[in-house]
């Protein structure tokens, strides 16, 4: 796989809930991918934008029982400066509603080649910087301070080597033991029919990588994150959708425990200060956030991330 890595451009938009017409959502919503894949590209890719239609039409749903009729609007957008017509590209989602203040669910497919510099920090890229990713990633900042923002992306890459990566984790401005229980609990059930050790080593890896070193805190209440997870593609790949799966069951189960519960100025105050942590540690320490810069991803896609509204006191 050739081609230089292009600029990003938005290539379309299009406001439309995955309701009624299932099949125009899915074709507008799908990354422009002009290169070939091989079969386990094609598998990965052809999840991880199910998993996004699946998401999409849950997070609605709790929107309606809300009273919202709140959609994502969708932005496509494509590496076409490569010429070569090789760059592939992503649709980013942004739904803003009452329960969902600020929630983005990312897929994109790309290719290319890193640069000369990037390449040496790439697993599998330092004699050859050529690469294919594919994969979803999603943030959800929630209106109420009661329930809890979520982070969840997984991902597959070919360089000389072929890896899984991703994880999921609970960010709540207030905690609730309950709730923290749960989404651990669930992601260990996820966990435990495919490594008997991959719960509490991909537990440890989220505690390390979601901590802000210059605050000396944790970004929330954890998880799992796991990177390079190579050698046997369908087991590796049946992992990833099992984190996917678990992320599904889990989430709005919470959002729906907590959505309606009154809230004070002060806890919203709270949760404001909150995001700032968040947004100090996908500005300063996020590795995806430096990928899609370092790739010529859409900067409103990387970007989605960031809170709509934070405070600093």
């Amino acid at each position: 796989m050739g081609g230089r890595i292009g600029t990003a451009r938005p290539v379309g938009r299009t406001r439309l809930a995955f309701g009624p017409d299932r099949r125009k959502a899915r074709h507008m919503n799908t990354p422009l991918v002009p290169f070939a894949l091989d079969e386990e590209q094609q598998a990965a890719r052809s999840w991880f934008e199910e998993l996004r239609n699946r998401i999409c039409a849950a997070f609605e749903a709790i929107e309606r029982e809300a009273g919202s009729d709140a959609a994502f609007d969708y932005q496509a957008w494509n590496r076409d400066d490569d010429p070569q017509a090789q760059g592939g590209g992503g649709v980013r989602g942004v739904m803003k509603g009452k329960v969902f203040e600020k929630v983005g669910v990312n897929v994109s497919t790309v290719g290319g080649a890193f640069s000369e510099e990037f390449s040496k920090t790439i697993h599998g890229a330092g004699d050859d910087p050529h690469f294919f990713a594919t994969g979803i990633s999603l943030v959800a900042h929630m209106a109420n301070p009661h329930v809890p923002a979520v982070h969840m992306n997984t991902r597959f890459l070919v360089t000389q080597k072929r890896w899984f990566g991703g994880g999921a984790d609970l960010n709540p401005p207030i905690p609730y033991a309950e709730d923290t229980a749960d989404f651990h609990a669930r992601l260990k059930a996820a966990c435990d029919p495919h490594g008997a050790d991959y719960y509490d080593r991909f537990k440890k890896w989220a505690d390390d990588y979601f901590y802000i070193p210059h605050r000396k805190v944790h970004r929330g209440v954890g998880g799992i994150f796991y990177d390079h997870l190579e050698g046997d593609f369908a087991a590796n790949f049946a992992f990833t959708r099992a984190v996917g799966e678990a992320f599904l069951d889990v989430f709005p189960r919470l959002v729906r425990r907590r959505m309606g519960l009154p809230f004070t100025a002060a806890e919203k105050h709270q949760q404001l200060v909150w995001r700032g942590r968040y947004a100090e540690f996908n500005l300063v320490y996020d590795r995806g956030t430096l990928f899609g810069l370092k790739t010529g991803g859409n900067i409103d896609a990387i970007l989605m991330s960031l809170p709509p509204e934070a405070q600093w006191d």
